[in-house]
Formats: structure tokens, C-alpha cells, sequence
């Protein structure tokens, strides 16, 4: 995408239609804070609604299926659906489509049915590479569906998306590192790292009411999908989203029942990494009088962590009498500069993630 242009989505939910399973964490209605099906009229509306309010000029916009499992539906009904896009896809309004499906609903027939109506970018519900995890979660499909659809998709250009949940029965972090670690071999282009959540009306509930599941602490989240960042960017595989996507019915807590949602999840996880780059290049170092960290203005937020927490914690385990962090334009996004005394230190995430090892 080009950077003078900017990236505009406009979403249609077909919340559960397709899902030949119900899978142990998924309430479709509830996560999407979305219900009820969607046609091709319904289509049309809802891009004449957005288009309404997108600049003509320097704007790419993308049309999105979220949720359910679209190669599942039937036939028409997906046909239907894509049909209502083509004409914008013909005047230039619209650039690109996106669907969002189960690894083991991707075959021949499928691919030159999107092909044919122009999708551009398909995105995989993968949520495990470990074969026991994905059955103790009924997702209906193992790991080699993932290697089929994803190769397929790739070998037909398509640009692929793998979707990966945190936190499952029967998960653990070696597990969700391995899982990335088998999905970076496939190389899809882009990627979304999701906690899991207990939502109401699931099984997980029950599992969770029957203290059968412990869903994850935010600690524990966030540094499992700190770990999994660092390994898709290491990659060059974009993360493209990290944690649920904060609808009204969550933030009021009226859908989830327990786990580890945040509103930011994504800044705690670059907050913590960028903690973690400042520990190291301040590892062999004593008590330091004064330290200055110079960021770019876009990273100060990240830095600096939420209510400050990065800053306090620097100040307090480190041993630095005063704290200044410092934000100037000629510094490079997403590195940091360290002053103190007669030193200069500087690191961009990209180094610190080539040296990590996990």
C-alpha cells in the first residue's frame, strides 16, 4: 500500500454463517457485537453508507467479510454476497476484498469461485498448530488442513492471513511459540495474535463455571504474545491486530465473563518489549545518575506504557537517579537512543529481535 494513500475497511459481519462447528470459545453474535444475516442488498447499503464518508482521492478501501467461516456458506449465498461488491470493484471504488475462513473449507472449487469475483486476501482461522489443543477445542480441522489451505492459497496469489489464539485448553506458551514458529515456515503475509476470552453462552463458560478452564492472566498474556510479535516481525510477517477488537457490548463487560481483555493490548505488548530492549542495553550498568531515552514522537505512548508504567518501572529496577525520555523527529521509528553520561546507546526493534532468542 502505498504511503501517501490511506487504508479505509468497510466490515460486514456474517457472524457463524458457514461454521460447521461449534467451537468451545466462539459466540460469534457476542465478539462481533454483530447479528443476523447479511444479503447482497445489505452489501450494497453498507458500502453506499461508507463511501459516503471516504475522500475520493488517496484512500485504498477494502471491502472485509468478518467472522464465520465464508467458504462454509453455501454457493450462492457466497456468490451473492461478492456479487454485490463487483461493480464497485469495476468503478475503482473499492480496491480490494477480504474473507475471513477455516483452513479446512479452502479447496480447487473454492479458490477459482474468489479468484473469479476478484478476493484478494484470505485470512485463516488457525488458532493452534497443536492437533490435541485444536480437538480438546472442537475446531473440526488438524494442522496439515492449515499446510493445505495455506500453500494453496499461496501457490494462487492470494495474500494470506493466519489467525492465532492464546490461552486455549490444554495450550501453554511453548505450545502457541511452536504454532508460530510452524506457521512462519508457511509464510503467510500477515498475521493477528487473539487471547482467549470466556464469553457468555460457550462451552468455555461452562468449562470455566465448572473451574475446568483458568483462562490466562494479563501478565501471562502479554508476555506470551510478546514472545509471538517478536517472532512474526523477526519474520516479516505483519501482525496486524493483537487482542479483540473492543465493541460496545465488551466494553461494558457484558459479554465477557473472565480472561485477559484489554482495550490496548497491542501497546502492552510493544510497551513490554520496548521495556525489555532498555533492560538490555542497560544490563551490565551500574547506578546511573542520569538517563535520557530519545524516541520518535509517533513511539512516545509505547515507551512511556500505559498510566506511565514503562517510565516508573526504568525509574524504580534500574538504578537511574533521574529520567528524561526526549522525542525528536531524527530519530528513527520504533528506536530508541540511550544517553547517560559520556555514552550513547541506540537499538531498533528489528536488532532486538534478531539477537532474541526464543
Amino acid at each position: 500500500m502505498s504511503k501517501d494513500k490511506r487504508h479505509y475497511i468497510i466490515p460486514i459481519f456474517v457472524s457463524h454463517r458457514g461454521c460447521p462447528h461449534d467451537c468451545i470459545f466462539c459466540n460469534q453474535k457476542k465478539i462481533t457485537g454483530q447479528g443476523g444475516d447479511v444479503g447482497g442488498d445489505e452489501v450494497k447499503n453498507k458500502i453506499e453508507e461508507y463511501l459516503q464518508t471516504i475522500p475520493k482521492e488517496n484512500a485504498i478501501v477494502e471491502l472485509a467479510f468478518y467472522g464465520g467461516s465464508f467458504t462454509a456458506i453455501p454457493i450462492d449465498q457466497q456468490e451473492s454476497l461478492l456479487r454485490a461488491v463487483q461493480p464497485y470493484i469495476a468503478q475503482g471504488a473499492i480496491q480490494n476484498i477480504r474473507i475471513s475462513t477455516r483452513p479446512d473449507c479452502i479447496d480447487m472449487q473454492v479458490i477459482q469461485l474468489l479468484k473469479s469475483y476478484r478476493v484478494q486476501i484470505v485470512e485463516l482461522g488457525v488458532q493452534s498448530m497443536d492437533d490435541e489443543v485444536l480437538k480438546i477445542s472442537n475446531r473440526g480441522h488438524n494442522s496439515q488442513d492449515v499446510i493445505n489451505a495455506v500453500t494453496m492459497l499461496k501457490q494462487h496469489g492470494f495474500i494470506v492471513g493466519v489467525q492465532v489464539m492464546v490461552g486455549l485448553p490444554n495450550d501453554t506458551m511453548q505450545k502457541s511459540i511452536n504454532t508460530v514458529k510452524k506457521l512462519i515456515e508457511l509464510k503467510p503475509d500477515i498475521a493477528r495474535i487473539y487471547p482467549v476470552l470466556v464469553i457468555t453462552n460457550t462451552y468455555l463458560e461452562q468449562l470455566f463455571y465448572r473451574e475446568e478452564y483458568q483462562p490466562l492472566s494479563l501478565e501471562a498474556t502479554v508476555e506470551i504474545c510478546k514472545k509471538l510479535l517478536i517472532l512474526f516481525e523477526k519474520s516479516n510477517i505483519e501482525v496486524i491486530r493483537i487482542g479483540l477488537q473492543p465493541t460496545e457490548n465488551i466494553l461494558e463487560g457484558k459479554e465477557v465473563v473472565a480472561g485477559p481483555f484489554h482495550s490496548s493490548m497491542r501497546q502492552l505488548v510493544v510497551s513490554a518489549i520496548y521495556r525489555d530492549m532498555i533492560e538490555y542495553m542497560l544490563k551490565d550498568e551500574g547506578a546511573i545518575n542520569k538517563l535520557e531515552i530519545v524516541v520518535h514522537p509517533q513511539d512516545i505512548s509505547d515507551i512511556l506504557g500505559q498510566k506511565r508504567n514503562n517510565f516508573d518501572y526504568i525509574k524504580s529496577h534500574m538504578s537511574i537517579g533521574k529520567l528524561v525520555i526526549t522525542q525528536s523527529n531524527d530519530i528513527d521509528r520504533q528506536c530508541i537512543l540511550l544517553k547517560y553520561g559520556e555514552k550513547r546507546r541506540k537499538m531498533s526493534r528489528k536488532d532486538f529481535h534478531n539477537i532474541s532468542t526464543i
